[in-house]
Formats: structure tokens, sequence, C-alpha cells
């Protein structure tokens, strides 16, 4: 294979979890021009129908499937529809993340579960619920979005000055999403299955001045990134490109992890 076919995916079917977001919107793009059909799932249908016509306008084969991470029943159901509407499922990308933690004096039991029920439970069904399809086609491709926050502890010192802070809850599933990433890798590789993380480091999205700048001054690239730094690493991870690449943990942080 030529190494401009490398990245292609053409006829490779893709399901992206909250895919028309922050960094969903960037992943489900880079998979779409790279020649994947992508289905774009998540709660709120308008949100991601108004993603998929941006996409089919442009020739991109995007679909959209509504998906609720708490209800095990609405996993079942969305991946049994992708695979009986396109009979297979190449690549799964578990992207969408309940957010809303708190601090640790702060934090309830109550908020701490419900979030967990999608960033946890909603992540490990959906690898039980894909994993038989992929194993019945002889392999497949999971990619966990996970942050740096899943490889260092957060430096509180980049919210000085602003009412901004890191929640307990986000770093504990990163660090778990990991974990798994490295456990399911090992467990079914031998199976054609690939499974591997991308730690994104901080998206700008026009943030205070003194967050922007302590962030910026603790990143050997000096600055947060955007959506183009998004597409290359999911379609690297997504492709033949990585084919003997499994149980990674890509950081795409400027060097953030560096230090």
């Amino acid at each position: 294979m030529q190494t401009n076919q490398l990245f292609r995916l053409d006829g490779q079917i893709a399901l992206v979890t909250g895919g028309y977001g922050l960094f969903g919107k960037p992943i489900s793009e880079g998979l779409l021009e790279a020649g994947a059909t992508v289905v774009i799932a998540a709660r709120s249908i308008d949100k991601i129908g108004a993603a998929v016509a941006e996409f089919r306008e442009r020739g991109l084969a995007a679909d959209a499937m509504e998906l609720d991470l708490s209800d095990e029943a609405s996993i079942r159901a969305v991946v049994q529809a992708v695979v009986e509407r396109y009979g297979k499922l190449d690549i799964l990308v578990n992207n969408a993340v309940a957010r809303g933690g708190k601090k640790l004096e702060e934090e309830t039991a109550e908020n701490w579960e419900r979030i967990a029920r999608v960033n946890s439970t909603g992540l490990f069904l959906m690898c039980k619920e894909v994993v038989p399809h992929m194993r019945e086609q002889g392999g497949g491709n999971i990619i966990n979005i996970a942050s740096i926050q899943g490889a260092v502890g957060p430096s509180f010192h980049v919210y000085e000055g602003t009412d901004m802070t890191s929640p307990l809850h986000y770093t504990f599933e990163k660090w778990g999403m990991v974990g798994l990433t490295k456990y399911l890798a090992n467990f079914y590789g031998p199976q054609g299955i690939r499974v591997n993380c991308i730690s994104p480091g901080g998206f700008y999205t026009d943030q205070p001045e003194p967050f922007l700048s302590n962030y910026n001054k603790h990143t050997p690239l000096g600055r947060m990134a955007d959506e183009i730094d998004m597409k290359g690493p999911i379609v690297f991870m997504a492709s033949e490109a990585s084919r003997y690449i499994t149980g990674h943990n890509l950081m795409v942080d400027g060097g953030w992890t560096n230090w």
C-alpha cells in the first residue's frame, strides 16, 4: 500500500459519540474527509442534525443517531442500528463526556454517580456492545478520547486570576479510560481489534486572558489546540497508518506533559 493510501478510510464505517461538539466536530470531520462514513451519535438530535446537514452539503457521508449514554438500552439500540444499516462497524470513537463535576468539598455522591453513569458506565457499555460485532467481522478499531489529565494531575496554577478550575471526576475518569484502553488492547488484540487513546491538551474557546497566558506559558508550543490539531491524530489512529499500534495513549498537547 502506498503511503498516501495508508491514511484513507474509504469504505470504513465509524461511530462517534458526541460527534458535533468541541472535540467531536473536528474528529467527525477528519474521519469524513478521509473517506469514512461517520455516524454521529448524541443526545441532542437537533444539534447532530445541524452538523450532519453541514457535512452533507460538502458531499461527506455523515449520518445521525440519537444516543443517551446513561441508558443501556439506548446504547444497544444505536450499535445495532449502525450494524443493520451499514452491515458492519469498523471504528468506534468514544468522545462524549458528561460535565458538571465539582471540587472535592462540593461534590455529592448523587452528582458523582450521575456523571459516572455516562463517562464510566456508558464507556464500558459502548465497548461491550461494539466488541462482539468487531470480533465477528474479524477486527476493528476503538479510539477513546482521554485528556492530558489522564496522564498527569491538573496544574491548578493555570487557573489563577479566573473563577475556573478542574473538577475531581474528570481526572479520575480519564485515568480510568486510559487503563481500560490498555486492558482491552491486550485482551482483544489477538482478535484483530486495536484500542488506543488520544489525549488532547486544552482547546481554545476564547477563555479568560489570565488562563490563556498561564496555559500558554506552560506549553512548549506556546498555544492551545484548535480544530486542525485534532484531525491528523484521529485519522492516523483510525487508519492503516497506525496498524501496528495498540494500547497507546497519544498525547496531543503541544508538549504540556513533557515537563
